[in-house]
């Protein structure tokens, strides 16, 4: 399942504009426990039980993103992300909130790969080889 990323400069991107359901953690915190509390966060509500498998991590725009998977059934159409604030239009001093992410959907490979964002593709192929065992 990929997250679509909300606000106005992704409203009407598609290709390259979904990620994994992901934030920063906080200094001490787990990763697991970040991605636990992100997903929680970004889909409105927990996570659901299964398998936790560590994906490892890539470098995108600076940052380093750790991803883990599970296999389970969840209701993508549900989500109810929590929001940020910024400022739009810009330069116009009004602000607006806009929630991180305002979709999800699950997709297969061939089209996650053209969906997720370039640097987390790297984690496709690391679920693929996960599954495959």
């Amino acid at each position: 399942m990929l997250a679509h990323m909300g606000g106005p400069f992704w409203a009407k991107k598609d290709e390259r504009a979904w990620s994994v359901p992901k934030g920063e953690y906080a200094e001490g915190e787990e990763p697991l426990a970040a991605a636990y509390r992100e997903f929680a966060e970004e889909m409105g509500r927990p996570a659901p039980e299964g398998r936790v498998v560590d994906l490892g991590q890539v470098r995108q725009s600076g940052k380093v993103v750790t991803c883990f998977a599970l296999a389970a059934d969840f209701d993508a159409a549900r989500i109810s992300s929590n929001t940020f604030t910024l400022e739009w239009p810009p330069r116009s001093g009004r602000t607006e909130e806009f929630p991180e992410v305002d979709r999800a959907e699950w997709f297969g490979l061939a089209a996650a790969r053209l969906k997720l964002v370039k640097g987390q593709v790297p984690f496709l192929d690391r679920l693929v080889e996960a599954v495959r065992g």
